[in-house]
C-alpha cells in the first residue's frame, strides 16, 4: 500500500529534472565566492523580489535568526504572532542567538494590525525595553496557510516608519500567497527590511532558504552567516536544485491549492474532522478532530491506512499538498481515512 504523506511539504524528493540539474551543476568553493550556481541562484532570487542581494542558507530557521540578529541589539523587543514559526519553531532562538526581548501578540488569522502595533510599542524610557521590531509571516503556518492582508501589510510599514521599526517577512512560503493572489513577490514584500523565503517546501528542492534585502543587509548576513557554521563550499550541488524549483516551480503550487480544498471538504464529509473552509487558502488543512479522540490516537489508526498527518494541538491534525501528492491521493486519503474505526 503506498503511504501518502501529508505530514508537510518538506517531505518532498527532487525530480528527476531536479536530481539533473544537481548531477550536472557547476560548482567551486562558495565560500571563498567562486561557486558560480550558488551565485547564479542569488542573483535569480534577488531579482524575483526586485532587491539588491540575495543569500542561500542551509534552512529557513537559519535565515530568520541571521536577519533578525544583524539588523537588532541585545535587548530589542521584537513583536510577533503569538503562534509564529520564529519563536514556536525555532528552539528560543530569538532569545539565544541575538538576546531579543520576544512580545507575542494574539491575533486572528496571524496578521499584527497597525493598530496592534501602535498599541505595543512602548514608552521611550530608561524604565522600558525599546520596541524595535516588528516580524509577520507570510502565509501563516499555524494558521492554516493563511494568506496575510496586503492593505494591512502596508499600514503596519507605515507604522514602522513612524517609530523607527525594523520590518521583517517569514517568507517560508511567500511563493504560496503569491500565486494564490496574484500579487507579485515585490508587491508582497515591498514593505518589509528583510525576507527569508523558503526553497525546500512547496518549490521541492531539498535543501535551502535564502534571504533577501539590500546589499549592505546581505553582506552583514554573510558574516553572520560564517559565525553560525551555515558558510559551504561546493553548495552549487544544492543551489542547483534551488535555482531549478524557483525557475519551475512556483506556478504549479496552484495544484496544490486545489488539492487542498478538495482534501479538506473531503474531511469534512467525515463524522471525525470538522475543517474551517475559510483558512483554506493555500496548500495547508487544519482539522479538527471531533469524536472525543486526541491527535495521537487519530494518528496512531492513520499510520496502519497509510496516511501521514502531524498533530497541531491536542485534538487537531495538520495536513499539507505538496508537489508529490496528486488530486487522485487526497480522494484516496479521505476514502482510507472513512474506513477507520
Amino acid at each position: 500500500m503506498k503511504t501518502i504523506d501529508l505530514r508537510s511539504d518538506t517531505v518532498t524528493r527532487p525530480s528527476e529534472a531536479m536530481r539533473q540539474a544537481i548531477a550536472t551543476a557547476e560548482v567551486g568553493d562558495d565560500v571563498l565566492g567562486d561557486d558560480p550556481t550558488v551565485q547564479k541562484l542569488e542573483s535569480y532570487v534577488a531579482g524575483l523580489f526586485e532587491r539588491e542581494a540575495a543569500l542561500y542558507a542551509p534552512s529557513g530557521t537559519m535565515a530568520n535568526q541571521i536577519l533578525l540578529n544583524v539588523q537588532s541589539q541585545p535587548g530589542w523587543e521584537l513583536l510577533c504572532d503569538r503562534e509564529c514559526h520564529v519563536v514556536n519553531y525555532e528552539a528560543a532562538a530569538p532569545v539565544l542567538h541575538s538576546q531579543l526581548l520576544i512580545n507575542l501578540i494574539s491575533t486572528e488569522r496571524g496578521m499584527i494590525t497597525a493598530e496592534m502595533v501602535r498599541n505595543s510599542i512602548r514608552p521611550k524610557n530608561i524604565h522600558c525595553p525599546e520596541t524595535k521590531m516588528v516580524e509577520l509571516e507570510n502565509t501563516h503556518n499555524h494558521r492554516g496557510g493563511t494568506i496575510l492582508p496586503q492593505d494591512e501589510i502596508v499600514k503596519v510599514r507605515e507604522v514602522c516608519d513612524e517609530f523607527g521599526l525594523v520590518m521583517h517577512l517569514d517568507g517560508a512560503r511567500i511563493w504560496n500567497a503569491h500565486v494564490a493572489t496574484g500579487l507579485s513577490l515585490p508587491e508582497l514584500t515591498r514593505p518589509f527590511d528583510s525576507i527569508s523565503c523558503c526553497l525546500s517546501k512547496g518549490l521541492g528542492a531539498p535543501i535551502g532558504s535564502m534571504m533577501v534585502g539590500s546589499a549592505e543587509l546581505i553582506e552583514k548576513c554573510r558574516r553572520r552567516r560564517k559565525i553560525l557554521g551555515g558558510g559551504m563550499r561546493q553548495v552549487g550541488i544544492l543551489a542547483a536544485a534551488g535555482l531549478y524549483a524557483v525557475k519551475n516551480n512556483i506556478p504549479r503550487l496552484a495544484e496544490d491549492h486545489a488539492n487542498a480544498k478538495i482534501l479538506a471538504r473531503g474531511l469534512n464529509r467525515l463524522d471525525r474532522f470538522e475543517v474551517d473552509m475559510s483558512l483554506v487558502e493555500t496548500n495547508i488543512v487544519l482539522a479538527d478532530i471531533v469524536t472525543g479522540e486526541t491527535a495521537a490516537e487519530v494518528l496512531e489508526k492513520m499510520a496502519t491506512i497509510g496516511v501521514g498527518a502531524v498533530p497541531f494541538g491536542p485534538l487537531r491534525l495538520r495536513f499539507v499538498t505538496h508537489l508529490d501528492v496528486t488530486r487522485a491521493d487526497c480522494e484516496e486519503a479521505v476514502a482510507r481515512l472513512a474506513t477507520m474505526s
